[in-house]
Parts: C-alpha cells; sequence; structure tokens
C-alpha cells in the first residue's frame, strides 16, 4: 500500500499536490476529518507515514506503534480523501518534503506553523503551509490511555 515517489510524480501533472504526515496509529474520527479537509486544499492528497522505528524514535509510548507500518498504510490508502501513501524513516519528514515539493503541507491544530521544522523547506520553493483545527477530543494517545494501554 505504499507508494513511490515516481508514482505521485507521474500523477502529479498540473495538479496541485497536498501533503500531510503522521503516525496515524491508531485511527480516529479526527485523523478522517483531517485528512478530508486537507484534501479539499487541492487535488492529490499524498500522506507521509513515519517507519515503525521512527515512531519508537519520537517517543510516543511504550508499544507504540500499536499498528506496523504496512498495517498504518493498508488502513489510510483506503480512506477516499487519500491518494497516495510514503513511508519515511526520519524523525521529520524534511527530506521527503524537499524530495515532493508539494504544493501545500498540513498539519493539525497542535502545532504551529513557524515551529514546524519543515516549514522552511515548503516555504523555500514556495510552498504553503496550512495548519488546520483539530477534531475536539480525539487522539491516539488519549484512546489507548483510556483502554489501559498507555
Amino acid at each position: 500500500m505504499v507508494a513511490t515517489l515516481e508514482d505521485v510524480t507521474a500523477a502529479r501533472a498540473g495538479k496541485t499536490v497536498v501533503f500531510t504526515n503522521g503516525v496515524f496509529d491508531v485511527l480516529h474520527a479526527g485523523h478522517v476529518s483531517l485528512l478530508e479537509r486537507a484534501k479539499g486544499l487541492g487535488d492529490i492528497l499524498v500522506v507521509g507515514l513515519n517507519t515503525d522505528e521512527s515512531v519508537r524514535r519520537l517517543g510516543k509510548g511504550p508499544g507504540r506503534p500499536v499498528n506496523t507500518l504496512d498495517d498504518r498504510a493498508a488502513v489510510v490508502a483506503a480512506l477516499r480523501a487519500v491518494d497516495f501513501v510514503l513511508a519515511f524513516d526520519e524523525n521529520t519528514p524534511v527530506q521527503l518534503i524537499e524530495r515532493l515539493r508539494p504544493d501545500v503541507h498540513v498539519k493539525g491544530g497542535d502545532y504551529e506553523a513557524g515551529s514546524l521544522p519543515e516549514a522552511p523547506t515548503v516555504r523555500s520553493y514556495g510552498g504553503k503551509v496550512v495548519v488546520l483545527p483539530l477534531l475536539e477530543g480525539h487522539s491516539s494517545t488519549s484512546i489507548l490511555k483510556g483502554l489501559g494501554l498507555e
């Protein structure tokens, strides 16, 4: 289910590419809402997924990711808003963004555009950084805590 950069390049001619990224480990309505709104900002939505190793380095919590990269990619790719899923092993998507050069980079409202390590890269080639509000009361961490798993 993980695409290649070449797959995206072949599909992007004349289209606006929107990129977002994350772990997307325990998918919930907040994720779906963010992805649907991100898709509304362009023609092609590309989702960058952290590899399992990068999730562990990010310190998301014990036992994370709950789902493997292949499983997370299959679920995210099945969403109607998502056109492509790309994996990245770094802690941030900067290297992937440098290669993909999306027109729009989207993050959820738990971030500030100015503090994103990838923002200078996106802006360097004329791309736009958009922070979308989160759907209140939805987070993977709170779901896992509610289940006593975190």
